[in-house]
This record gives C-alpha cells, structure tokens and sequence, in this order.
C-alpha cells in the first residue's frame, strides 16, 4: 500500500551519509537526487524512502508519533541496521531484541531526529 516515505531533514549531507549506510545494508541504491532531496529504492520494488528539506524553505521538524519502518530479512540484519544507524550519527530508541511473539526490533532516530525502527516478523 505505501508507495514510498519521506522525512525532513535541515542538512542533507548529513542525512545522506546516514540513509546511504543503511540503504547499503538493505542492497537499496539511490534513485532520485535533486538540490533538496535524495530517494533511496529500487524501481517496482518495496517502499522507498526518501531525506527531503521541506518545500516551503520552513526548518524540518519531527512528527510526534510518526516512525518509518525497515523491514530487515532477518534478526542479524535487525542488528547490523541499528548498529549500522548509531554509528553513523543516529541515537538510540530501543536496543534490538524480541517485541512480543513473533516480532523482533531494534529502534532509533536519525541525525534530525526522525524515529525508525528495523524489524523481522516471525
């Protein structure tokens, strides 16, 4: 259903290095990239993502409840993506581990601050 996802960032250098590193984790090359934003996703593939600075020239914020989802293939991947987000400039929200049956998660925000998660149903 969701066709691609994106989340403000105020310095898309920095926001490039961070999605870059997780996207090469995910095998997910660049497909877009414009002065303003840069889109990871692979063409009739799953949902994208895209770092974008906000149209209306206004400073990016944080949605309040609003998280992007990663599904990984598997839990190493869960693991290698979370550690992969807090070295490149992300910050903790929850160390991978199991969420309940059947769902394992790790969770974290990028350098502006936009919540993920990567997760490994089953």
């Amino acid at each position: 259903m969701i066709g691609y996802v994106t989340v403000g960032t105020n310095d898309l250098a920095r926001a490039a290095k961070f999605y870059d590193a997780l996207a090469a984790e995910m095998n997910t090359p660049r497909m877009m990239e414009f002065e303003t934003f840069i889109a990871w996703g692979t063409p009739g593939g799953p949902a994208g993502i895209a770092a974008t600075k906000p149209y209306d020239g206004q400073a990016a914020t944080v949605g309040n409840g609003v998280m992007v989802a990663l599904e990984a293939k598997d839990k190493e991947q869960v693991d290698r993506l979370y550690a992969i987000a807090l070295a490149n400039g992300g910050t903790d929200e929850g160390a991978p581990g199991p969420r309940g049956e059947g769902f394992y998660a790790g969770y974290f925000r990028d350098p502006d601050g936009n919540k993920l998660n990567a997760f490994v149903m089953g």
